[in-house]
This record gives C-alpha cells, structure tokens and sequence, in this order.
C-alpha cells in the first residue's frame, strides 16, 4: 500500500550523496529540489551548496533546481550555483520532472532527483519514472501544511524502513 511513495534511496542529506558514483553510473542530469534538501527553507545558497554544485559541474553533471516555489525563490539560488531551473513546477505533477528533463537534455534513464518530501518530490519522480533520493530534511522548522504531511511521511517511512530492514 505505502511502497508507492518509497524512495529509491533514503539518505541523511544530499551532502553525502556520491556522486561520483552516481556519474559513472551513467548518470548526466541531476534534478534537486531546494527548500530543506540543500538548505533551510527560504535560506540562500551557501558555501556548502556552491561548493557541491562546483563538484557536479566538474564532474560533468547537468543540475535543474525543480521547485513549487516562485520565482524570486528560485532563480537567485539557481544563479548562485549555476544551475538551470523551474519554478512553479506543480510537483508531483509528472510536467515539472519532463520539463526539467527537457532543459538539461536528459532523460529517465540518465537523470536523478533529490528531495526531502515524499509525497511531492519523491512521488512525482517516481511517477515520471525517475531514480530517487529521499534526504532528511536539513531543518525541522516548515511552513505548518509540510509539518502536516512530515506525521504522514512518518508513517510510511516506518513501513519503508521495517521492509528494507534498515533504521532512519
């Protein structure tokens, strides 16, 4: 019932992430989102941010910073790290994910998404038939509609981590 909304992975932060691996995987496009996935919600890129987006671009990677958030959100983050990006993508909506895609000229098969919700982020990738990382959220102050869903996605990480046998 809730293996619909399991991650591909769970990880503490995507600050851990190899993705060196992931790149010799054959992986080219990187999809994050931002708010609590790579720093607290409505904070700016910081040094940690840059300097992990510095490492993709040396690597190789194409990054797209997908987000249901506005523009002015968005695109000074982007800019900083030097990513593409889309805001206002409606996830979980399957749209955002091929759009984002589409921008980078990737496809399902090359392309990874992070994020730090499951019923948005993780469940729209996993409906666009994206490979995906769930990371904890960086800081557990939200808007009050994430803090709802956070006693939800409790629920079904329960279940993910009792059938993968692993520990959150």
């Amino acid at each position: 019932m809730f293996e619909l909304f399991f991650p591909d992975e769970y990880l503490d932060s995507a600050y851990v992430i190899d993705y060196d691996r992931l790149y010799r995987e054959g992986y080219r496009g990187i999809l994050f989102d931002i708010d609590n996935t790579l720093v607290p919600h409505g904070a700016p890129a910081d040094e940690r941010a840059i300097a992990l987006f510095s490492h993709l671009h040396e690597l190789g990677f194409g990054c797209c910073l997908v987000s249901n958030n506005k523009k002015e959100r968005v695109a000074p983050f982007a800019q900083d790290v030097g990513a593409h990006f889309l805001e206002k993508a409606g996830k979980p909506s399957v749209k955002g994910y091929q759009k984002a895609m589409e921008i980078l000229g990737t496809d399902v098969n090359s392309t990874i998404f992070i994020g730090d919700q499951l019923f948005t982020d993780i469940f729209g990738a996993k409906n666009a038939g994206l490979r995906n990382i769930l990371v904890k959220p960086i800081n557990p102050k939200e808007e009050i509609q994430i803090v709802l869903k956070r006693y939800l996605e409790k629920i079904v990480l329960y279940f993910y981590t009792k059938e993968e046998g692993k520990h959150t």
